[in-house]
C-alpha cells in the first residue's frame, strides 16, 4: 500500500525518537491518519469478553480488514525492523483486540520471551480518567515510578522491544477499554503456541462466566 492510500502514519514512526530507558521504546500520538481515525474506531469489532481476542476470529469489516492487512504487512515491519535495529523479516505476526477491563487488569508485568516486539493501538474516542493509563516502569514495585504514561486514546501508538525489564501496567479500569496488539514473535512454534492459548483462554472465560456468572483473570493486559 502507498503511502498516500496508508491508514496509518509511517512518516511520524520514521522521525519518531527511540527512547532507550528503561526498555527501548516509542510512543507515536497520531499513528492513525486523522481522515481514517473515526471510522477505524466506528468499525472496531465488537467484543463482549475480556481478554485478548484473535483478530481471525471475530467479524471485521472490510475496512478493518484492510487496515490489519497494512498493520501486518512489509511496510510497516521494515520501519519496526530499523528502528529497533532487530531482523524481523519473515517473522510471524500475531494481532489482538480487546474490548473491555476490570479491576483485575493491569497488573504489572513483562511480556513473554517469545515476543520480539509489541505494538499497542489504542482506539477509545475519548478518555477522561487517569485509570486505565499505561505506564512504562522502572521496575515491577511500582506503578508510580515510571518513565512514560500513554492514554488509551484513539490513535495513540506504543512500540517497544521486548526485555526482561521491560515492565509495564495501569491502575484497573472497569468498562470499554478498545486496544489494538500486533507482535513480532520468535518463531511459528510461538505463534501456534501464543493463538491456542488465546482460543482456549477465550472458551474457558466463556464457559465459566456462565456458570460462576464471573470472568477469569486475563494475562498480559494492557
Amino acid at each position: 500500500m502507498s503511502n498516500n492510500n496508508s491508514f496509518i502514519n509511517l512518516e511520524a514512526l520514521k522521525s519518531a525518537k527511540v527512547n532507550p530507558l528503561p526498555f527501548p521504546y516509542v510512543i507515536i500520538p497520531q499513528f492513525i491518519k486523522p481522515e481514517y481515525l473515526d471510522s477505524l474506531v466506528q468499525n472496531f469489532p465488537p467484543i463482549n469478553d475480556r481478554g485478548s481476542i484473535p483478530g481471525s476470529s471475530l467479524n471485521c469489516s472490510p475496512l478493518f480488514r484492510k487496515f490489519v492487512e497494512e498493520l501486518e504487512g512489509s511496510e510497516l515491519q521494515k520501519i519496526i525492523s530499523e528502528k529497533f535495529d532487530l531482523a524481523l523479516e519473515n517473522k510471524p505476526t500475531m494481532l489482538t483486540l480487546r474490548g473491555y477491563t476490570t479491576e483485575r487488569d493491569g497488573k504489572i508485568h513483562t511480556d513473554s520471551k517469545s515476543k520480539l516486539i509489541t505494538l499497542l493501538l489504542y482506539m477509545n474516542p475519548a478518555w477522561e480518567t487517569n485509570e486505565g493509563k499505561l505506564r512504562l516502569l522502572y521496575n515491577k514495585d511500582s506503578l508510580e515510578d515510571y518513565a512514560a504514561e500513554i492514554s488509551p486514546l484513539a490513535g495513540n501508538c506504543l512500540i517497544f522491544r521486548v526485555t526482561e525489564n521491560g515492565w509495564h501496567g495501569h491502575y484497573p479500569f472497569v468498562g470499554k477499554r478498545l486496544s489494538l496488539q500486533l507482535n513480532y514473535l520468535a518463531n511459528d512454534t510461538a505463534l501456534v503456541k501464543h493463538l491456542n492459548h488465546h482460543r482456549l483462554t477465550a472458551f474457558f472465560k466463556r464457559t465459566w462466566a456462565k456458570v460462576l456468572g464471573k470472568n477469569l483473570p486475563v494475562e498480559e493486559n494492557y
